[in-house]
């Protein structure tokens, strides 16, 4: 695939859009702080600069550095050799526009470079393969929780019963199957002859997949598994009684929620899955909702920050992103 023309424009971000959705965004977890929550929404978000909420921050932080060096070594692929901080820039620079439905907004990082921008088919594939890896990641992750609501549903002991948790457990195991039959039905239409055209991104995506699979599969476990120890931690700070694997778990699940559910960066669908999740383990409702609401800013809103610090710099100072 050869690269896009220079005179073709890059996709342009609509700051005012975004602004409104941050305002929106802060307006309803505000509400919720305040209708749900058991303090203060200023208490709740002093949780973040405490000692255990810098440490969930650093670990997110080691999320977003471990999933740059992935998209740094699929654009190595693609003939596109970045060092190291240059790399994680023009990565981070994409969260920017993770607040997309499907967050799809990212799949524009590779066609906004200055020097060598990918073809459409290339970025979407890089893109395509992001989700694939996040998507494989988060269910071998949420595995022990789903074990955890099936051995509950047969214990009967839960808060809200017998039927809800069989029925929840059921239809995630159903969604994991899903989620697989997918995966192998993408794999057989893009070999088929009349497909290979209308679908070169996902041909192109399953490439970028087989290119060093055990480098990227370590990197996003590794990933995902550091943000769900930063969730872990949240949930102990706030005086939960949930495990450490089962809060990562829990994560896991409605990151896949909200993935599903293919609203912007999964808003609603995550959360009102993660309070439900806590709920049911026992949370009262205030401390799941406080919680939710921390690990939220944590795990998206402060990419999204750092995604507008990247962009910005790029844009006004390194110009290397047309923008």
């Amino acid at each position: 695939m050869s690269p896009l023309r220079a005179e073709q424009p890059a996709p342009r971000l609509s700051l005012k859009k975004l602004l409104l959705v941050l305002g929106l965004v802060a307006t309803a977890y505000a509400a919720a702080l305040t209708f749900f929550g058991e303090a203060s929404p200023a208490v709740a978000l002093n949780g973040l600069f405490s000692l255990t909420g810098l440490a969930a921050a650093a670990l997110c932080l080691l999320n977003y550095l471990l999933r740059g060096l992935r998209w740094r070594g699929w654009m190595a692929h693609y003939q596109r050799p970045f060092g190291v901080l240059e790399g994680l820039r023009l990565y981070v620079a994409g969260y920017a526009l993770t607040p997309t439905p499907g967050n799809v907004g990212e799949a524009v990082r590779g066609l906004w470079l200055v020097r060598q921008p990918l073809s459409t088919a290339q970025s979407l594939a890089i893109f395509g393969a992001e989700r694939l890896a996040d998507l494989l990641c988060l269910m071998l992750m949420a595995l022990p929780a789903l074990g955890w609501l099936w051995w509950h549903s047969t214990q009967g002991v839960t808060a809200w019963g017998l039927g809800f948790w069989g029925w929840s457990a059921g239809l995630l195991a159903v969604a994991a199957v899903g989620v697989l039959g997918v995966f192998l039905a993408a794999r057989r239409i893009v070999r088929q002859p009349r497909w290979a055209e209308r679908l070169a991104w996902l041909q192109e995506a399953w490439h970028c997949l087989a290119h060093q699979p055990w480098r990227w599969l370590a990197l996003t476990l590794a990933a995902w598994a550091a943000q769900g120890l930063a969730v872990a931690l949240l949930c102990r700070a706030a005086g939960l009684d949930t495990a450490t694997w089962l809060a990562a778990g829990f994560y896991a699940l409605a990151m896949v929620g909200g993935a599903l559910s293919a609203l912007p960066a999964g808003l609603g669908g995550t959360e009102a899955v993660l309070v439900a999740l806590l709920v049911g383990q026992g949370a009262a409702v205030g401390a799941a909702v406080a919680v939710t609401v921390l690990v939220r800013l944590l795990t998206l809103w402060l990419a999204v920050a750092l995604g507008l610090l990247a962009l910005l710099y790029s844009v006004a100072i390194r110009k290397d992103i047309r923008f």
